[in-house]
């Protein structure tokens, strides 16, 4: 596996997060400009780049998608990203919304054998703590059949499995919610207005949710 810098481990990345999400298996340059903070003048260099190294199929103004090589790296960077995590909240007691910041420095890591064997100290777990599959040592990834909790019939109960958002802020306020991994929601109501809903957990507490928070949500 070639070596490459953080900085285009982090684009190669959230190339691959884009397109698995997008249902389209592309990125566009603004969809990487906003997600990495920066301009998409720099965003076009990176591409260039990342083509000359056959990491990605790049045509100009076309969106991008990862090559072979390019999904085997990053699946490798999802792995020990996902793997840190679980450690840092299962075995040093950090919460849920501290980990991503320190995973998304120790996911730069090269040895291959500590994170095969952080693996196995784990016990291979198959999500990581907001609920994200995380890819076996092959590349494999277990599946996943959730959907946003905002896209949930009403008055179905469903199970509360993981976040499209890892951001502190976003994991703070489902905590002020006591929104956690395993809860059991039902939306009992969505308003016309502007599509926020009410959902109760199994204890039958009521809480109002906003469109943007119940999209972020997933279930099962």
């Amino acid at each position: 596996m070639q070596e490459l810098t953080y900085t285009e481990e982090n684009y190669i990345k959230s190339i691959y997060t884009i397109q698995d999400r997008s249902g389209t298996g592309e990125a566009s340059v603004n969809e990487i400009a906003e997600r990495m903070q920066t301009r998409p003048a720099t965003v076009t260099d990176m591409f260039k780049k990342l083509s000359e190294k056959s990491l990605i199929h790049y045509e100009k103004y076309k969106k991008v998608r990862l090559t072979e090589a390019g999904t085997k790296i990053a699946l490798n960077i999802l792995r020990k990203h996902r793997l840190w995590e679980t450690f840092l909240c299962d075995k040093l007691n950090f919460s849920w919304d501290e980990v991503h910041e320190v995973a998304e420095q120790l996911e730069h890591i090269r040895s291959q054998k500590l994170i095969d064997k952080m693996d196995e100290f784990l016990g291979f777990p198959e999500y990581d703590p907001h609920g994200d599959p995380i890819p076996k040592h092959d590349g494999a990834m277990p599946a996943s059949k959730s959907i946003p909790l905002s896209e949930m019939p009403e008055n179905v109960p469903c199970i509360f499995v993981a976040v499209n958002d890892t951001s502190t802020a976003f994991l703070q306020q489902l905590k002020r919610f006591n929104l956690e991994i395993g809860a059991e929601l039902t939306i009992t109501e969505r308003m016309p207005y502007d599509r926020s809903v009410w959902v109760t957990n199994k204890k039958g507490d009521s809480l109002q949710l906003s469109e943007k928070i119940a999209g972020n949500i997933y279930v099962v």
